[in-house]
């Protein structure tokens, strides 16, 4: 559970205030994104999981630290690495670079919920499987 998924992020117009600074909200977005991804490339379809499992992944908490700004046209990466993995969570720890530059730090516990009612639910086993040892 230790590999590090990277996933490129161009800020847009759409992403800045008017300074031309990404807005503090939308650097949630490029991480989401990025779990996204890597769920994605561990073989994992959010649909699929919804429709077949019954479960979703929901944002539990974030903790955020904002170390330096993004601009308009930048290149990032968000950097994804998985921490903790419960029978019904599980905590990443996530940062957005450009270049060899921190912009922002990041550590967010997802929890897995049956779709039916955002009860709390044990991740499936081919989920767990695949989170233990990636595809």
């Amino acid at each position: 559970m230790s590999a590090v998924f990277t996933w490129p992020v161009r800020v847009y117009w759409e992403d800045t205030d008017a300074s031309g600074v990404v807005y503090y909200a939308n650097y949630l977005k490029f991480l989401e994104r990025a779990r996204s991804e890597w769920l994605r490339a561990l073989g994992l379809s959010q649909t699929e999981l919804a429709q077949r499992d019954g479960v979703l992944f929901v944002v539990r908490h974030v903790a955020v630290e904002y170390l330096a700004p993004a601009r308009f046209d930048d290149s990032l990466e968000v950097r994804s690495v998985p921490e903790e993995l419960g029978g019904a969570s599980l905590t990443l720890a996530q940062e957005v670079v450009r270049g060899d530059s921190l912009l922002l730090t990041a550590r967010v516990r997802i929890a897995c919920v049956r779709s039916a009612d955002f009860k709390p639910a044990r991740i499936p086993p081919h989920v767990m499987q695949r989170l233990v040892r990636p595809a």
